[in-house]
């Protein structure tokens, strides 16, 4: 399942922003526009992750965080247009994971729930076998299966099967896939598609159907069967 983040803020424009570009790349996202609504929604919907503005009319970002620390651990990010160090580190001493001032880019704020998450959750454990209907990968012997015939992959392609089949059904965006094959060099940005391209041809000549499916405008999924 896609990661569900929570957008809390009482400016709409910055919610409508920063939710169109978290969902652009691959998140859901549900949004509240003041502390208790916040709240509300985290004890409802257990978000992944929180980005809570700091002044919001009523209950403040600090009250906010300091509840939802004594409920659970979920990620926070703060956001803030103060600059002065000490309301920074007044949000982390609450609870908060990371903090970001505004005016902030979006593209910034993605890399930073991106690099949080990771961080949280750590990278995920590939399984040393995967099966999935007639399909097997094996990462000790680094082979790959359709039907008990063997399919000869490139070290790229076969990195990102297992990436995919490990988590059949989900989305991984692009940016996800280039981070764990290539440590997020954008200068091979175009690479990927062009190896999901060669691993999907591959994977529908041997298993005569498909298995890797195209999210248009934000990455691949794995078919679930």
């Amino acid at each position: 399942m896609t990661e569900l983040i929570l957008v809390v803020d009482d400016e709409p424009k910055i919610v409508r922003l920063t939710r169109d570009y978290l969902e652009k790349n691959g998140y859901r996202v549900v949004t509240a526009g003041d502390g208790q609504s916040a709240l509300t929604t985290a004890r409802r919907e257990k978000p992944d992750l929180i980005i809570l503005d700091l002044m919001l009319p009523g209950m403040d970002g600090r009250e906010v965080c300091r509840i939802l620390r004594r409920e659970s651990d979920v990620p926070i990010i703060m956001l803030t247009a103060l600059a002065e160090e000490v309301d920074q580190v007044t949000g982390l001493e609450i609870g908060a994971d990371d903090y970001i001032t505004k005016p902030f880019s979006p593209r910034t704020l993605v890399a930073r729930v991106r690099a949080l998450l990771r961080r949280t959750r750590g990278e995920i454990k590939l399984p040393s076998i995967i099966r999935i209907g007639g399909l097997e990968i094996d990462s000790e012997k680094y082979s790959v299966t359709v039907n008990g015939a063997p399919i000869k992959l490139t070290p790229n392609e076969f990195k990102l099967l297992q990436l995919l089949a490990a988590r059949p059904g989900q989305t991984l965006t692009r940016e996800q896939l280039i981070e764990d094959l290539h440590g997020g060099a954008s200068s091979i940005d175009r690479s990927v598609d062009s190896h999901i391209k060669n691993l999907r041809k591959k994977l529908e000549t041997a298993s005569g159907e498909s298995m890797i499916e195209t999210v248009y405008g934000i990455g691949y999924r794995f078919i679930e069967r």
